[in-house]
This record gives C-alpha cells, structure tokens and sequence, in this order.
C-alpha cells in the first residue's frame, strides 16, 4: 500500500472511524471507470453529502494524503499501478429547478449525472442541456471539462458553481470567471499543490421553456445519432481533441489506423477518435495506441493530436 505506510494507515484510521465499512483499501479502480481499466487506490471512499466530502479532504490534507475527486469515472484513463494516496468518489446528487422571469434557473449537485438532469429539464419542458442527453460523466466533470455536443457546451447555459475552496471556504463564482474554452476551464488548467486544488460542488444553468414534445423528438435524434457513431464496448469518450483544421477521428482514420489492436484495447472501427476495452485491455496498451495515433498522425499530416482524456495516477515520465 503506497510509499507512505505511517500517513495513509493514519488516515485509514481516521476515515474508519468517520466512515466505516465503506471505506476499503486497495481498491481497483477498474470498478469505477468507464474504460473497465485501472489499478488499485491506496484508500478509496464513496461520500454521499457535502459534509461527508469535506471531512474526507479535510482528513486527507490533516494528514498530508494526497487525494482525487473522482466522478462517474468518464474522460480519464487510470495507469495500470493505480493511485496513490485517497480516492473519493462523489455521489452527491440532487437537482432543483426555480421559475425565474420567461426562463428556470436549474441547480444540481456536482455527482449528479448530467444525463439525468437532461431528461429531468425535458421532462419539464425546459431547453438548453438536451445535447448532452448521451454524456456519460457527472455535472462536475462536465463543468470541468466543458463538456458539448451537437453543437452545444456547458458554458452556453451556465450561470455560476459552488467550489470549495483549497481553505475550506465556500465561494460562488460567475461562469465569466471560469476561463472556459474548447474542452476546458480553469478547473482543467489549475496546476497547484496536488490535493489544493478546488472542489466544485454544484452548477447553476438557466434554461428556456420550450415543447415538451420538441425536446422529446431532439433528445430522440442525438442519441440515434450517438448510438448509430458511437462503439458499444467501454471507452472513455473522445481520446483527442478537434484539431484546427480536421475532426481527429478523420485525421486517425486517414493515417490507416481504424480498428489497430494492442492487446484487447483497440482504435475503434466504428469510430476511429475512440480507443475502446475488448475484454482485458490494460492502461499500457490504450496509452500505446494513443501514443501510436500521435506518432502517426504528425509523420503524415504535420498535425499534433491534443489529449482530451486526461492520464490519472502512477506514469512513467
């Protein structure tokens, strides 16, 4: 268990004593990704309040643990070797809507999955996050991340978050001050001490009302659209980013790569910006053939491919 048996069995102690039976130790996290892919957490807890999530961090820091929020375990890539240090898993989830003028202010906890909160908001008959009725992650990840589809991205409807601060304070912040861009905000971008960075803790959208039946017909067509595209075996989503010029599937797909194996991981045939799980892919097999993909693509184009999964735990270099 880790490089730090004094600390980690110190917080284990503690975390037992707040927790109990629910945390466990050495967890795999090949349980709680999306990709079926990852080593063992040194401690790994499930909170389910606010009050739960900050004393866990708060432990984690009191003891000088490294720690990672994860959310529904989407858009990452877990190492082979794990994480070091505290795995908290978030499901703190609860949505609330508040008629405001012609429009609603939509409220929902940061573990909540977004596509529940869509088909809650078109159950309502309220537009704005229909687009991402097929996302996988959690309403956390996506704000990180900026997650969009179909032309359509998180920034578009939100208003302001929740964080909690690295000090323990909790702070709300307008969406004007979250540096969004393409599949990124300050979130993604912040680089601090690891385990100071800050929490987000829930997303406030506003959305206009329109035909429940609308909504309905366009709900029905992105996820036709997403299931007739989109492979069926465990993924993480899109591997990399839209370049300036070109899709990178396309660019992939072009350099003779679509349905490349290495081991039971494999650039997708269906869809070649997706690297899929077959069965017992290891992370060092999806991280060769994201490495492959790179390679290839600058020898043959000139085009540097961009990450948008994000590399978690213990990696050589």
């Amino acid at each position: 268990m880790s490089d730090m048996p004094e600390t980690l069995s110190a917080l284990r102690e503690a975390l037992e004593a707040e927790i109990g039976a629910r945390l466990l130790v050495d967890e795999p996290l090949s349980a709680h990704t999306s990709y079926r892919i990852g080593g063992p957490a040194d401690l790994f807890v499930t909170v389910q309040s606010q009050d739960e999530l900050g004393r866990a961090v708060a432990l984690a820091r009191e003891h000088g643990v490294p720690y990672f929020l994860l959310g529904a375990g989407t858009n990452i890539l877990v190492s082979d070797r794990g994480i070091r240090g505290l795995v908290i898993e978030n499901r703190i989830r609860g949505v609330k809507f508040e008629v405001q003028g012609e429009g609603a202010i939509l409220w929902a906890e940061a573990g909540t999955l977004l596509k529940d909160v869509v088909r809650e908001s078109v159950r309502r008959g309220l537009a704005g996050l229909e687009w991402a009725v097929g996302i996988p992650g959690t309403v956390g990840g996506a704000v990180v991340g900026n997650a969009g589809a179909y032309g359509g991205y998180v920034s578009d409807v939100l208003t302001r978050v929740g964080i909690w601060q690295a000090d323990g304070e909790i702070q709300e912040l307008r969406a004007n001050e979250l540096g969004f861009g393409y599949r990124t905000s300050r979130f993604k971008t912040a680089h601090g001490e690891q385990g100071a960075k800050p929490v987000i803790l829930s997303a406030q959208f506003r959305l206009q009302p329109e035909s429940v039946e609308v909504l309905q017909r366009r709900v029905a067509e992105y996820t036709h659209q997403r299931q007739a595209r989109q492979p069926d075996e465990p993924s993480a989503g899109s591997v990399f980013k839209r370049t300036a010029q070109y899709p990178a599937g396309f660019l992939i797909e072009q350099a003779g790569l679509k349905g490349k194996r290495i081991g039971d991981a494999q650039i997708s045939p269906k869809h070649a910006n997706f690297i899929v799980n077959l069965g017992r892919a290891r992370a060092s097999d999806v991280k060769a053939l994201m490495d492959m993909a790179q390679e290839t693509v600058r020898q043959q184009f000139g085009i540097e491919l961009e990450l948008e999964q994000e590399l978690v735990g213990e990696w050589d270099g």
